[in-house]
């Protein structure tokens, strides 16, 4: 293997020009799953049937998807290989990213749960999610985030420099820089994902939405404690700015394209740049799961068309 080559799994030669064949019918399981099963074996039969039925309908993908997916005895392995391959270069090798992140997710049962919680979170949320394996091979959002888990393990570690080199990585593949400090909960969707950054003291709970293009980030001058802290169930809209060590209440629910310099209340929406905010709301429902962007506009007494 040439430096910066890509791990290969490749099928028995008897299955290389076709798809491999599939144990049982490509039926794909329903959703969502019964509360007795345990999430990660679920979705990974899920992830599994899903690869099946692809590699049966589309031959061009089925190599892909074999090496990816279908020679891999668990999600970690495959969301490991998969990560590799995607952040590998000429310097990084495929082989020490993957003895990486399976090293991580095998040492750290948390990251494997977080990893499903999000595969979770994508598949109900994004209405554009084909499926898990979707999620799994094509989400730069979803994969963004797995790498920040392992580098912010690193980080922990002291071994800092590894985990910044992997930061750079994840910036350059995906264009999504979270600084391997940051802490990052579980139930994460990053729609789109572009243009996303979250500075080094940033907190991010769990059950968050975050769409492209939006920065937490510091004010440029403060030192220290400096980046955001977004409670549970957050939706932060397109291209938004959040500066400063400010706190986004838990339900609270930030306008795309806003600027916010001061706290939110939980359960609150804030609009406009500077952001203000235009009221409260009562109820269970958590904008970060039902990911409804434009309620808000009834209370907008100002708003016109």
């Amino acid at each position: 293997m040439t430096a910066g080559q890509p791990l290969r799994t490749d099928p028995p030669s008897q299955q290389r020009r076709h798809a491999p064949p599939a144990l049982h019918p490509a039926v794909v399981p329903s959703y969502p799953p019964p509360e007795s099963d345990n999430d990660e074996s679920w979705v990974w039969s899920q992830i599994k049937a899903e690869a099946r039925r692809d590699a049966d309908a589309e031959p061009a993908l089925a190599s892909f998807l074999y090496a990816t997916v279908l020679s891999h005895p668990s999600l970690e392995r495959s969301l490991s290989f998969h990560l590799a391959n995607k952040l590998c270069s000429s310097t990084l090798l495929s082989t020490l990213l993957y003895d990486l992140f399976v090293g991580s997710l095998a040492a750290h049962p948390t990251i494997r749960a977080a990893a499903v919680a999000d595969l979770l979170a994508v598949r109900s949320r994004d209405p554009a999610c084909a499926g898990f394996s979707h999620c799994l091979l094509n989400y730069k959002g979803f994969l963004a985030v797995q790498a920040h888990r392992v580098a912010h393990v690193l980080w922990a570690q002291n071994r800092r420099a590894l985990a910044l080199a992997l930061q750079s990585r994840v910036a350059e593949v995906f264009a999504v820089d979270i600084h391997p400090a940051a802490a990052i909960g579980k139930g994460i969707l990053l729609d789109h994902a572009t243009g996303v950054v979250i500075g080094e003291t940033a907190v991010v709970g769990d059950n968050v939405s975050i769409l492209h293009h939006v920065t937490l980030g510091g004010t440029g001058k403060a030192v220290g404690d400096r980046h955001p802290k977004i409670g549970d169930g957050v939706l932060i809209g397109a291209g938004a700015t959040i500066l400063g060590n400010v706190l986004i209440g838990a339900g609270a629910k930030i306008g795309a394209g806003s600027v916010v310099l001061i706290d939110v209340p939980p359960r609150s929406t804030a609009v406009g740049n500077p952001a203000r905010l235009i009221g409260g709301k009562k109820g269970d429902d958590m904008p970060g799961e039902s990911m409804d962007h434009t309620s808000f506009i009834q209370q907008w007494s100002d708003y016109t068309i």
